[in-house]
């Protein structure tokens, strides 16, 4: 590698590594408004993103910091950070659910509840906030209740912090209740129903909102508004957010280690698989996945070696794959969300290839087994030779252009042709061949 080519990576990955988590636009004069996008599933990489646009509005003290909100819910841990950081910021946040079709679903609803402004577009909907196990596995009755009134008093508290529908907060979380942008109106779950942004910011001008011990008055209307991009770091930590992502880079780390294993020196799957494992197990972190399912996945993979160096006849091929399947069900097993799942398609086709790939491994080393060896001694039975002496009993022949001392219990004249039945010590065993032509090995 020549020294300017080292330097260009050294300075892509500094580059990488300083790149901020929000995308940086240039600041209108005066002060403004901030707009977010939360289009996924909450989750550290979406706390992460809130926190660092709540900071950029304070220090460009900012009128309004407008959330953008399309969620089906995510990580209560993820959902409580954001909500944190809402509650404590000295810029006044607006939540709004838009576009139309949108939703704020289960944890979606405790953030719309924690806001300054909760506001819907058309045709959206919120509620179903009844929180669900994401461990692996279904929860007790005890451990259930517990978490149920957690999380019920968690919404009642944030509902009355702000005078919304405490009732219907708590039956969002209890009976997972949901409701459309007109009813939550009605109700006093949300503040307004805005047909755009303008829209909205024309509507909340002069609104006062208590920030602490200070009162504010937003000033929004024609305000100069900002939008603020995820940056490219959070970007690509989003995206590895993804369960279905986050298992195919665990396989393809599992796969790479293996081969590298398999073929020391080689070097590229060891790297590949290497930074895809590591890959793997941060979305496996942010994903609060189920080790379990993770271990039956690595014990797939054992019993998939392991019939390679056994003749089980395809028994530990068979128990390979029934773990890797359910390694790959248990892995990001969520309740009721399939966004904190891997797609049933990923699986069939990780589960499909692994079996061919394997079953043709299998095959390949039964194959070689049972092959007649092509060197060695062993590897000359079965040859056709030519008697260059008279053979009675002894003689010289010549097999695979070498000369050889031979042996027959019949006559064997010059020129007659032989095949090679055995070796004792530096002597060929030879039978005369009856017929022209060579014996299949």
């Amino acid at each position: 590698m020549t020294r300017s080519v080292r330097r260009f990576l050294v300075a892509a990955i500094a580059l990488l590594l300083a790149v901020p988590g929000v995308a940086l636009p240039a600041a209108p004069a005066g002060k403004g408004v901030l707009v977010a996008t939360i289009a996924a599933p909450i989750g550290p990489v979406t706390a992460d993103y809130l926190a660092a646009v709540i900071e950029r509005a304070v220090e460009e003290d900012a009128e309004l910091l407008v959330v953008e909100l399309d969620t089906p819910g995510g990580l209560d841990s993820a959902m409580r950070q954001m909500v944190q950081a809402i509650l404590k910021s000295r810029v006044p946040v607006a939540v709004y659910v838009s576009p139309q079709g949108a939703r704020a679903a289960s944890a979606g609803v405790l953030i719309t509840l924690a806001a300054d402004v909760a506001a819907m577009s058309p045709g959206t909907n919120i509620g179903a906030a009844h929180p669900v196990s994401v461990g692996g596995g279904a929860m007790d009755n005890t451990m259930s209740r517990k978490v149920e009134n957690d999380a019920a008093a968690y919404a009642r508290s944030l509902a009355a912090g702000r005078g919304r529908n405490v009732d219907w907060a708590e039956s969002a979380v209890r009976q997972s209740a949901s409701l459309s942008e007109i009813d939550a109106l009605d109700r006093k779950v949300v503040d307004l129903v805005a047909s755009s942004l303008p829209d909205l910011l024309a509507r909340i001008d002069g609104r006062k909102i208590r920030k602490g011990d200070v009162t504010v008055t937003l000033r929004t209307k024609g305000a100069p508004v900002t939008r603020v991009p995820m940056g490219l770091r959070l970007r690509v930590l989003s995206a590895l957010a993804d369960p279905n992502i986050a298992y195919i880079l665990m396989m393809i780390g599992v796969y790479g280690i293996y081969f590298e294993l398999a073929s020391p020196g080689a070097v590229f799957p060891g790297v590949v698989g290497g930074i895809s494992l590591l890959l793997g197990f941060y979305a496996l972190q942010t994903l609060s996945a189920n080790y379990a399912g993770f271990l039956l996945i690595l014990l797939a993979v054992v019993l998939f070696i392991l019939e390679i160096k056994i003749a089980s006849y395809g028994a530990l091929t068979m128990g390979g794959i029934v773990s890797l399947v359910l390694g790959s069900m248990m892995l990001f097993r969520s309740g009721g969300d399939p966004f904190l799942r891997v797609s049933w398609t990923v699986i069939a086709v990780m589960a499909a290839l692994s079996a061919v790939f394997f079953t043709a491994v299998v095959s390949l080393a039964v194959r070689a087994q049972k092959r007649k060896p092509s060197t060695g001694s062993e590897g000359m039975v079965g040859e056709i030779g030519e008697a260059v002496t008279d053979i009675d009993p002894r003689g010289k022949v010549r097999v695979v252009g070498e000369l050889w001392d031979a042996r027959c219990d019949q006559p064997v004249r010059k020129g007659e042709m032989v095949i090679v039945k055995g070796l004792d010590g530096m002597t060929l065993i030879v039978e005369k061949q009856e017929g022209p032509g060579r014996v299949e090995k």
